[in-house]
């Protein structure tokens, strides 16, 4: 649950710019393209900032989508079901807020119903609307988490990602090979050790791959 008075990880984007139409971000891939060093007119470069306008909206489609919706209706005749629900290897694609470099891997989702579940596509779609936003790894964990405990209101929530970060792989420290983990344990997964190594136990991060 959010705490009275504070806006939610899980609300909504709600762009606070004047919008920007199709025409400005075309032109504005044209600067980046000649600031590069290249010529924007030239035959293999005419059509990219039409590709690139397109690419952007899907890759940051999130940002038009509200994962709340995702989880409201929910389904309550579970014959009394309450055991840890774990959807494992959610692979998703995202782009890294401080460089737009990609961000790709795997979040594992599970909860603890309380008298009601949700279809497990729904927690794949709340992952991609979350992902589909410029991130940062810990953010998108904590998104997750907090979105699913706030509309479902189960007993509890564990959010675990593993990633892989091109930021750090295609500049910088050019270290390959290297992953990254967060994870979010909120209710009874952060409060009983049994209940968060059962979730651990399920998900297998090294024995999953």
């Amino acid at each position: 649950m959010s705490e009275p008075g504070k806006s939610s990880l899980c609300a909504a984007a709600k762009p606070t710019s004047p919008p920007v139409t199709r025409e400005q971000a075309m032109d504005a891939v044209r600067t980046l393209l000649r600031w590069a060093g290249d010529e924007p007119a030239r035959e293999g470069l005419r059509d990219t900032p039409k590709r690139v306008v397109d690419a952007y909206s899907e890759w940051f489609s999130g940002y038009h989508e509200d994962p709340q919706e995702y989880l409201r209706r929910t389904f309550e005749e579970v014959a009394g079901y309450d055991e840890m629900i774990v959807l494992r290897g959610i692979q998703f694609e995202s782009f890294c807020e401080h460089h737009l470099a990609p961000i790709i891997g795997r979040a594992h989702v599970g909860y603890v119903p309380d008298g009601k579940v949700v279809g497990i596509s729904k927690l794949a779609r709340v992952v991609d609307a979350f992902a589909h936003r410029m991130q940062v790894q810990e953010k998108l964990t904590a998104q997750i988490a907090t979105c699913i405990s706030e509309v479902l209101q189960p007993r509890g929530v564990g959010v675990v990602i593993d990633a892989t970060h091109q930021c750090m792989t295609t500049r910088g420290v050019h270290k390959r090979g290297v992953s990254m983990i967060t994870s979010q344990m909120l209710g009874s997964f952060r409060e009983d050790a049994r209940t968060r190594a059962e979730f651990l136990r399920f998900i297998d991060i090294d024995g999953g791959k």
